[in-house]
């Protein structure tokens, strides 16, 4: 048996420690190659840990709660395979004693030559292939290449996909494997396109299996019709989830349905390519009334409770903290009659082009934003105590509130976007830190932000400016309120924007126009073809 052991990676830019949220597996598991090994969180964003090894899980070395260092081993699996990669590997040692010997390389289609547990045995002679019976006689195919077998040592096992062995417990004599080893450098594929590929094949399994069952079902129907009618009745279940696995969706919109009661088999779906958006699955759930109502909790018996500040929690308050003493804020307010944003947005969503992708007011007010920021440069910049940088380009950040706190990802060169563009980076990113897989990465070198309290009900607000960045702009909610327009009262949709700067940079003069153009395109979205 050989042993492995899998430690920490860091899944981040320079990631130091961890805590485990939650195991996907137990003591006794079988698991496989890629297959989630436990939930991470990092000061930014949850990670999900997949497995670069196959076999039966002997040891959680942590447990959930704790915080572990990188590089610290935190899963033990004991496989009737050694593992393999570019390096070469210490297996744990024979029964006589002694180190077991590995082969300096790895052909392509090893043959191991059987030994006794205490000695090697020589290395026996490979036979030719025979050949596979035809109508016409075949050539016999090569011998293989011959490699010496290691006293006690399984078959080689390749370990997943960008994996490596990365040294070898000296306590235990465990492989230790990771991932990014210099010593590893295999062509990795995405997991997306494996999971949609596996997804297709299987779809095209079930629907000949169907057909052919369907088919074999009419022409000969027997006896056994009604036994077997309660028999697939009973295995209903297991048919179910295997369709909904068919179903083409990505895993936020999986999870939305999940949380919301919505079967994906059930839901229309309206994507280009016949997936199941976030707005199908919504739409589904208001038409079966699957919402839970919120009711209001019990104070419980407990009078006080603990929260331990860490996580992503401990980084915004320091940043937080750091941006309110640091930076001299001013704020600016100004109320706009975003009636024809509202028009443009139904238009919009009305739009072939735009089928499938979810379009709100927050799309324009990014593109407004985007626009003003090209107008006033100086709001696009980074106060360094020695110089200002001005930045040729705009990270776009959106302030989104997850179940794990306030994070800030940014859409990366979004000025160089077009409207659909932006339209589904806005869907990808909300979507993405709902679900708590926002890489620190994504919230890495921003420019400039926007936060929709519009969302949560609110007219306006005074924002924190983003640490690192001297503008945001408060986006408030859009309702019906009486509006002076050609001499008359008349009923408008309206909304406020607000906006804080950094006073040591955007003077007061440049503060005012650049909020004066983010409302000036609220009130008139044609000024975008500008």
């Amino acid at each position: 048996m050989a042993v492995a052991e899998f430690p920490l990676p860091d899944v981040g830019e320079g990631l130091t420690e961890a805590e485990i949220v939650q195991w996907r597996v137990a003591i006794g598991d079988e698991i496989t190659v890629d297959q989630v090994l436990v939930e991470i969180e990092t000061a930014k964003s949850l990670v999900e840990l997949p497995s670069p090894f196959a076999g039966t899980v002997t040891g959680l070395l942590v447990s959930e709660g704790d915080t572990v260092e990188v590089g610290k081993p935190i899963i033990r699996v004991e496989s009737d395979a050694s593992v393999a990669s570019g390096a070469p590997v210490t297996a744990p040692a024979a029964q006589s004693g002694g180190p077991a010997p590995v082969a300096d390389s790895v052909p392509t289609s090893p043959v191991v030559a059987p030994t006794p547990p205490a000695a090697p045995a020589p290395v026996a002679p490979v036979a030719q292939t025979q050949p596979t019976p035809a109508a016409a006689p075949a050539p016999a195919a090569a011998p293989a290449p011959v490699v010496a077998a290691a006293p006690a040592a399984a078959p080689v096992q390749p370990v997943a996909d960008g994996a490596s062995v990365v040294g070898t417990d000296e306590s235990s004599g465990a492989v230790l494997v990771g991932y990014g080893s210099a010593t590893s450098s295999p062509s990795r594929r995405k997991p997306g396109a494996r999971r949609a590929a596996a997804l297709a094949a299987e779809a095209s399994r079930a629907s000949s299996v169907d057909a052919q069952a369907a088919a074999e079902a009419a022409s000969d129907p027997g006896e056994d019709t009604t036994a077997e009618a309660i028999a697939g009745l009973a295995s209903a279940p297991a048919r179910k989830q295997t369709l909904a696995t068919n179903v083409l969706a990505k895993p936020p919109i999986r999870k939305l349905a999940k949380d919301l009661g919505v079967e994906l088999t059930e839901i229309v779906a309206t994507g280009f390519a016949g997936e199941v958006t976030r707005d199908d699955v919504i739409r589904h759930a208001k038409q079966a009334s699957v919402f839970r109502n919120i009711e209001t909790p019990e104070w419980g018996e407990v009078r006080s409770e603990t929260i331990p500040v860490k996580g992503v929690r401990k980084a915004i308050a320091t940043a937080m903290t750091t941006s309110a003493f640091t930076a001299p804020h001013v704020s600016l307010f100004v109320d706009v009659d975003a009636t024809h944003t509202m028009e443009f947005v139904k238009r919009l969503k009305a739009s072939p082009t735009f089928a499938g992708v979810k379009v709100s007011p927050l799309l324009i007010v990014a593109k407004a934003v985007i626009w003003a920021v090209r107008r006033n440069r100086s709001v696009n910049s980074t106060w360094t105590d020695r110089e200002i940088i001005v930045h040729h380009f705009v990270n776009l950040g959106i302030a989104a509130a997850t179940p794990r706190g306030l994070i800030v990802p940014n859409i990366k060169d979004a000025q160089d976007m077009s409207l659909l563009e932006l339209a589904q980076a806005l869907e990808e990113l909300t979507l993405t830190a709902r679900d708590g897989k926002t890489t620190p990465k994504q919230m890495a070198n921003g420019t400039v932000s926007i936060t929709n309290i519009g969302v949560f009900g609110m007219d306006t607000g005074t924002p924190i400016l983003n640490p690192g960045e001297v503008a945001i702009v408060a986006m408030g909610t859009i309702k019906p309120k009486p509006w002076v327009v050609d001499g008359e009262v008349r009923s408008r949709m309206v909304t406020t924007i607000g906006a804080s700067f950094d006073h040591r940079v955007v003077d007061g003069d440049v503060a005012s126009r650049f909020v004066h153009d983010v409302a000036s395109v609220l009130e008139e979205p044609a000024l975008l073809l500008d």
